[in-house]
Parts: structure tokens; sequence; C-alpha cells
């Protein structure tokens, strides 16, 4: 397999063909994926940043309404998806180098910002909200950053090379909700002040939570300048007109319902964890807060209230190693029997979840029973869902011809990244229970897809 440099005319790559070893210059393709995939990762942290900030605002002094947490926690999930159709159509244009470069570049604007902001409580809730939306920079770089890793890799190679990025990637939501109780307890940028936390239940704290996004910014700069330095582009040449015809593909369309089963599921929820858990589960529930008589009595001396910033990054690890775990079987067994097989596991692990939805109140111990179901069932969900997001990312490139894959690929990632918002909306318009039997209703016209059309015998699209 040649590893020549090939020929480049600038930022581009004069000829290049995965699928011809004389055209492929391996070396630089996974140069290129470790290059992407390092600043995709940063992209999911400042993407999800507000996640991991939001549920402690409260805490921290700021005066703002359950509705108002819920909204703030979805924009970045309604940009995302926004950004989405825009960076998809970004790796023919303007290629890899820039893409990727300006990309990371843009990413201080909202850490910055988080950064400064969450050290005053007076701020007003529109300059928050815009930051959550610029967080959605993070998330509009999936559909450009996929694609254009898609276009280095012969299609054999494809499902573990795209697993290994996005589950990487992915593991920005956990770093984030992971570091972030550790960060905040010390002050390295302590030139900001310091704030006092005060949870339900508990003595003040003394935090530094600027920490949690402003020490993500010299990572930012050199990832900018690395890619700048070491990435070149692949000549996949399409206007926009041409890559808008996948939308007379119907596999487009059955594609992007799967996606949103999977990567839809995995964003929502990790978005929306950790203000689920505390609604149900911790301080913003005025039952096991406040109560009244002998049922105040006996949850607060019998039950510990969860702190969510303990568990958040446990669902978006699990989802995200299962994409890299199971991206390899994708290629060696297919993608569309995983697509099913996530499907059905994620519709079993719905139906777990759902009872918990609605705790029992009737003892500590029945309180803490009803949240270890819920516990377990959410990461039950996550790992389903990181199972199809890597089967999926296999099926589009078996399905679709090359310069449409690669389109496909950022418009199903695209309407995914809705799923913050889509979660965020669902819980603030109505109840836990009926928002979940509307998603197990949903994997049922998933499954029935992802049988009929890919995985059953004689399919019309094996993939």
């Amino acid at each position: 397999m040649s590893t020549t440099k090939l020929e480049t005319k600038g930022d581009w790559l004069v000829s290049w063909d995965p699928e011809d070893e004389s055209k492929w210059d391996k070396k630089l393709a996974w140069n290129t994926l470790t290059i992407s995939t390092f600043t995709l990762t940063l992209c999911f942290v400042a993407w999800f940043l507000p996640s991991a900030i939001i549920p402690k605002l409260n805490a921290l002094g700021f005066t703002f309404t359950r509705p108002q947490l819920y909204w703030m926690a979805a924009m970045p999930g309604l940009s995302g998806g926004l950004l989405r159709l825009v960076w998809m159509v970004l790796p023919p244009k303007i290629g890899t180098r820039k893409m990727v470069t300006l990309t990371t570049l843009l990413l201080i604007l909202p850490v910055l910002g988080w950064g400064f902001e969450v050290t005053n409580p007076d701020v007003p809730y529109w300059r928050l909200m815009g930051l959550s939306f610029l967080a959605g920079i993070g998330g509009g770089a999936f559909s450009g950053f996929m694609p254009s890793t898609s276009y280095f890799f012969p299609k054999r190679m494809q499902g573990t090379a795209l697993g290994l990025q996005a589950g990487i990637g992915n593991f920005g939501v956990s770093l984030v909700q992971l570091l972030t109780p550790w960060l905040i307890s010390f002050g390295m940028f302590a030139f900001l002040g310091s704030q006092q936390m005060v949870n339900a239940g508990k003595d003040p704290v003394t935090v530094w939570y600027q920490n949690s996004a402003l020490v993500y910014i010299p990572f930012i700069i050199a990832g900018a300048i690395w890619a700048y330095i070491a990435l070149k582009s692949v000549p996949v040449k399409a206007n926009i007109k041409q890559q808008f015809d996948i939308f007379g593909n119907p596999d487009t369309w059955l594609m992007t319902l799967l996606y949103i089963m999977t990567f839809g599921t995995f964003s929502g929820l990790s978005a929306q964890f950790g203000l689920l858990m505390a609604n149900l589960y911790g301080a913003y529930n005025p039952m096991i807060v406040e109560g009244s008589g002998e049922t105040a009595r006996v949850l607060i001396e019998g039950y510990a209230l969860p702190d969510p910033v303990k568990f958040v990054f446990l669902g978006p690890l699990v989802g995200a190693g299962a994409r890299i775990l199971f991206s390899p079987l994708t290629d060696r067994m297919g993608g569309a029997i995983w697509t099913l097989i996530s499907g059905i596991g994620i519709l079993a692990s719905i139906l777990i979840t759902i009872p918990s939805l609605t705790p029992d109140y009737s003892s500590a111990e029945a309180l803490k029973g009803s949240f270890n179901l819920f516990l377990w069932g959410m990461l039950a969900i996550f790992l389903f869902s990181g199972i199809g997001n890597a089967s999926t990312f296999k099926q589009m490139p078996m399905i679709f011809e090359r310069r449409q894959a690669g389109g496909v690929i950022g418009w199903t990632g695209a309407i995914a990244a809705f799923g913050p918002f889509l979660f965020g909306v669902g819980l603030t318009i109505m109840s836990p229970t009926v928002f979940y039997v509307i998603g197990a209703a949903f994997a049922v016209m998933c499954i029935v897809i992802a049988w009929v059309r890919y995985a059953r015998p004689g399919a019309p699209r094996p993939s």
C-alpha cells in the first residue's frame, strides 16, 4: 500500500482515490483522522459545555425557572442542528484544512463566553441563551468533519474510521461532564473570583466554575494550529445543487429516521440527563426537597439527593464507548443487523425506564429503588444508541455512492443534532412518561424500517 506523498495544489490533493492503492496515502489518511478526531472532541466539549453548567446555575446564585433551564439546555441542540445544515456542504467547497481550522477557532466564542459569564449571577437570561446558541458551533462541525473524513478512507475501512472519529469525538461529552466537578474545585483562574455553590441540604462550597470552560482554550488554539499545518483537502467537487440530489433518494429519508433514533437519542439525553435527574430525583423536585409532614421526614432523613454532576458523564461515556467498540464489528458483519439490534435494545430500555419516571415516594428505600431503575435504564438507552451510531455510519457509505454518501452523512447528522432541542422542548411541554412513550413508538417504526429495507434476507438495500 502506497505511503508516498501525493502531488498537491495548495490545500488540495491533485489525485486521490482510496479504492486505488496507487492513489491513496494511508499515512495521510490516518493523520487526518487523528487531527480531525482531536478537534472534533473539542467541538463536542464546546457543544455540551452548557449541559455541565446549566444544572448548577441556580446553586451558584442564578434564579432561573425550570422551563428556562430546559430551554437553555435545549438551545445548543437547535443551533447545532441548524449549523449542521451549513457545515454539511463545506467539505467539497472549502476543503478539510480550512474547514477544520476555522471551525476550531470559532469554538473560542462560546467557551470563553461561558467562562466569564458563569461567574456573574446578574447576567441576563438572553445572554446565556446566546452563549447556548453559540455552543451549537461545536455541534454543527460534525456534519462537516465526518463526510470529510469519509473521503480519506476506502469503503471497507469506513465503518472503523468513522466509528473511531465519532466515538472518540463523542467522548468530549463525557469529558466535559466528568472533569467539571474536579476543575471547579481549585482556583485555576482565580482572577475572576470564586463562587459559593449552595445545594439543598448541604453546606455552601467555594468553587471556581470559570475553570470548567477556560481550561479548554489552550487546547482549542493548539488544535487549530495543528490542523492548519498538517491537513490537506480531498478533491471531491460538487456544487450545492449536486449535493442536494440526495433528497431524491428514499434511503436518505429512511436513514435520517434511523439516525434520529440513535444519535438523536444520544445527544438529546446527553444534554438533558442532568436536568431530568435533578427534576425527578434531586434538588429541583419539591416533593423530595420540601415535602410535608411524615413524607418529608422519611425522604430527607433516609434518602441522599443524587448530585447530577456525579452521574451525567456515565451516559455519554457508555454511548461513545459502544460506538467505538462496535464499529469494527459493523465492518465485519455489516451495519444493518446492528442497527436492528440497536432499535430493539433502545425500545426495550425505554420500556424498562418508563416506570422510574414516576418516582415512588412511599419510602426512602422505594425512592432509592426508583432512582436505580432510572439510572440503569438510562445507561442501557445510551448503550444501544451508541451501537446504532456506529452501524448507521457503516450503512451510509455502503448504500450511497461516494459523493452522495458524504452529503447523506452530513444531512442525517444535521437532523439528528436537533435531539437536545427536541428533548428539551418535549420535557418542557409534556411529562417525561408521555415523552418516553412517544420515543418507544418511534423506535418501533425504526425497527420495522431497519428490518424491511436493510436487514432481512433479500432486503432491497442490504448494508
